[in-house]
């Protein structure tokens, strides 16, 4: 028997089943589920009699037994009704029992709902559900933004860098135009007085 658990916005949802069996006498009546670390287990229950006529509120027996060594994780001895929710510490199957072991009654039956919490980790990259789905595409968006504002501030950067290059290039660009006009201005001066013809009276 297994109990369904499905996720929609939030990151566990519980379904409940309402479930009665007849207890055998001096017997049991085990079931089991499969549960993940972290996953829930809920079962509320009430022993009752079959027979019309009786009015007697019998009582019995529930166990809850881990998927390691079958430790008792939970157990109520002779009681009419209870309720129990335990969290899974680990992944297995754990096994839940109704004992009528101390009673020959055969018409003792017993009422219970079971309800399951699915742990769902929204940071999982493999969760299936819509809140992980829009929590990944949220990362993923900023992600995004992040690398964006990054190539922003590199642009930036180099276009910098490239002005400041540009600049230094201008500036050593005139400095060699001035040189040279200087430098031919120079020249025309001295030929022009180096081949002066210089009269005496």
């Amino acid at each position: 028997m297994r109990f369904l658990s499905f996720t929609l916005l939030t990151s566990i949802v519980s379904i409940c089943a309402a479930h009665n069996v007849l207890l055998p006498p001096h017997g049991r009546r085990c079931f089991f589920e499969k549960l993940n670390k972290n996953d829930e287990l809920a079962v509320s229950f009430q022993f009752g009699d079959r027979a019309p006529e009786s009015t007697d509120q019998l009582k019995g027996d529930f166990v809850i037994y881990g998927a390691e060594t079958n430790a008792v994780v939970k157990a109520f001895r002779d009681v009419s009704h209870g309720e129990v929710r335990v969290q899974a510490p680990y992944d297995g199957k754990f096994e839940y029992c109704f004992l009528n072991e101390n009673s020959g009654t055969e018409t003792k039956d017993v009422t219970f709902n079971i309800q399951g919490t699915l742990y769902v980790d929204l940071d999982d990259p493999n969760s299936n559900t819509l809140d992980g789905a829009v929590r990944h595409l949220a990362r993923l968006t900023n992600e995004l933004k992040n690398e964006q504002s990054y190539i922003v501030i590199r642009e930036r950067t180099h276009r910098n860098t490239a002005e400041s290059t540009n600049d230094r290039v201008k500036w050593w660009s005139i400095f060699q135009l001035s040189v040279v006009i200087a430098s031919s201005l120079f020249q025309i001066y001295y030929l022009k007085r180096f081949f002066e013809v210089t009269s005496y009276v």
